[in-house]
């Protein structure tokens, strides 16, 4: 739906929660078991780059919603060079006290739910901010929604998809 010509790689996490399929583990919810988002995050940086090498394919920008939103930030956050960006749906910071990279411009949309119950915007707003200070060229925007996703949240994404991609593109 946001942007139906672009290749798309899609992983899928191996941890299952209740029979769901996620990318780490939580110890409750939003309690994030964080030697588990070290480790699932570097797999799939792992994995993104065999691909890339693969299939002959850029540097990816992420797509992900909650748990892969989760997931996408860490990948920024631990491997830095591995995605070209990120569209972060109903993300919270992954990591508490991550090692300070560079992330030079990498653009990064944080789409959050005003009314979350799961994610408060709080929350995304920290890491909007953490992003920002390691040089993510950052655009949060909040919707009146909770932690579904909307059709706002796709509007948003199919708008702000372009610009970055083209960008991304000339750069490398």
């Amino acid at each position: 739906m946001i942007t139906p010509t672009a290749a798309l790689l899609s992983p899928r996490g191996k941890v299952l929660e209740n029979g769901m399929p996620r990318f780490f583990r939580r110890l409750a919810e939003g309690v994030l078991d964080e030697d588990d988002v070290r480790r699932r995050a570097n797999e799939l940086a792992d994995f993104i780059t065999n691909a890339r090498e693969r299939y002959g394919m850029a540097s990816p920008i992420a797509l992900g919603y909650s748990n892969g939103a989760n997931i996408g930030a860490a990948v920024l956050l631990l491997r830095p060079s591995v995605l070209a960006g990120a569209i972060l749906l109903r993300a919270m910071p992954p990591l508490a006290h991550p090692q300070p990279i560079k992330l030079d411009g990498v653009p990064v949309l944080i789409a959050s739910g005003a009314l979350d119950p799961i994610i408060p915007l709080e929350s995304a707003a920290k890491l909007a901010s953490l992003l920002e200070r390691y040089g993510a060229a950052v655009e949060h925007r909040a919707s009146p929604a909770g932690h579904e996703l909307s059709q706002a949240d796709v509007t948003l994404a199919q708008s702000w998809w372009p610009k970055h991609a083209s960008a991304r593109a000339n750069a490398q």
